[in-house]
């Protein structure tokens, strides 16, 4: 909780609350340059009222009677204000307003809208999806505690302040579990799911003021690789004595011939292998992100690896079609494989995906239509991030135009 915080108390009249010559009196709380205003029950003749001292003045009774009155709230409010320090409650003017009065209305922390949202995302979002909210509710915690000395915060706080004061964080934090600190993309990903919560909050009428309303994303265009057909040949041809590597790169290259992502290939079933209305196997399943179904007929390369683990001991065992392995160790051992394999480029499990969709279909005179039915998506749109001109399709539609152009001649 917050350790460093400037207090103060001073006492002031309201005029426009004035009834019968007297002004209502009220204690102004300050924490942090933050107000809150408490009615007392005391009322005072703007002539005997010093606004600079935010005291009474005068000699008679009904002055002094006042001044003690007043005393009194500024030590129990000092009081309130230290009880709240040393249960290392979150400290604000509205915190210290509270205990004074009692409240019993409802305060509403980001750790409360953590536990709301997880609770009831579950039904609506997938775990794969889910766990990286986890993750950013981690790292606003740690941001809470290095930078507001706090375990929380009240959602009346978040500001654009806030925000921007988080996505700086997030720039310079160097993470101890991995080298590389998070690339802007990483950051803005972090950001949309705190604005997604904090959307949440609003919904909910928890939060009145919206911290992102003066806020841009800043997402940055990434230029998305794909192996090449000699690279993937290269791949392919590779012959591994280490029994794990072999099976990670038949896992990679069975999905940049079908475009699955890592984890419907890993809940790939011997029933979701099924015979299309022309006689050949298709894979039928639904994508696991998004429960879109997926239509793929099966190429005579993936065809060649599915017959190589129709007896596998650890496929049959779990039930699935290949071998269960974490997505990262999956990730680690690609990173073996693309260097046997003399391949300079990033090449993560992904990549399969985004080679199925331009090395194999689309620079082959898939139509984009198609091809967007079989990676599952819902817009074409989402299809174009991935329909990439390579240079050999390129050439090819260009020759294929100066023929035309030729004939005409």
């Amino acid at each position: 909780m917050q350790t460093s915080q400037s207090f103060g108390i001073h006492f002031t009249t309201r005029p426009d609350k004035a009834r019968d010559g007297k002004e209502p009196i009220y204690a102004c709380v300050t924490v942090n340059k933050q107000r809150a205003y408490i009615a007392l029950k005391h009322n005072v003749d703007p002539k005997n009222w010093d606004s600079g001292k935010g005291t009474a003045k005068g000699n008679k009774d009904e002055v002094k009677s006042i001044n003690n009155y007043l005393g009194e709230v500024r030590n129990t409010i000092s009081n309130n204000y230290k009880q709240l320090q040393l249960k290392g409650k979150m400290l604000s003017a509205k915190a210290v307003k509270d205990l004074y009065l009692g409240a019993e209305e409802e305060v509403y922390t980001l750790s409360r809208l953590f536990i709301y949202h997880n609770e009831t995302s579950t039904t609506d979002l997938k775990w794969s999806t889910l766990k990286h909210y986890y993750v950013t509710q981690r790292y606003l915690v740690k941001f809470l505690d290095e930078q507001h000395q706090s375990s929380d915060i009240y959602l009346h706080q978040l500001d654009f302040k806030f925000v921007k004061d988080f996505e700086v964080y997030l720039r310079n934090h160097k993470p101890k579990d991995h080298q590389k600190q998070i690339n802007n993309n990483g950051v803005m990903k972090h950001i949309i799911r705190l604005k997604k919560m904090v959307n949440l909050a609003m919904n909910l009428q928890w939060i009145d003021n919206d911290p992102f309303a003066a806020y841009k994303l800043k997402i940055q265009k990434v230029n998305r690789e794909q192996l090449s057909e000699k690279e993937l040949a290269d791949m392919e041809k590779k012959v591994f004595t280490i029994e794990r590597l072999d099976m990670v790169r038949d896992l990679f290259v069975f999905c940049c011939y079908t475009g699955l992502s890592y984890v419907d290939v890993i809940n790939l079933t011997p029933g979701h292998i099924v015979a299309g209305t022309d006689g050949e196997k298709w894979i039928r399943t639904c994508r696991e992100k998004t429960m879109i179904p997926v239509n793929v007929p099966l190429l005579p390369q993936a065809l060649k690896i599915l017959d190589k683990y129709k007896t596998n001991i650890r496929s049959l065992s779990g039930g699935k079609v290949f071998p269960v392995m974490s997505n990262q160790k999956v990730n680690s051992y690609l990173k073996e494989i693309s260097e046997v394999c003399n391949i300079t480029k990033n090449v993560t499990f992904h990549l399969a995906r985004h080679t199925f969709a331009t090395t194999i279909t689309l620079s082959n005179g898939v139509p984009i239509e198609t091809v967007s039915k079989m990676l599952g998506h819902t817009k074409i749109t989402t299809t174009q991030i991935y329909a990439k001109v390579v240079e050999r399709k390129l050439k090819e539609d260009m020759q294929n135009l100066k023929s035309r152009l030729e004939e005409k001649l």
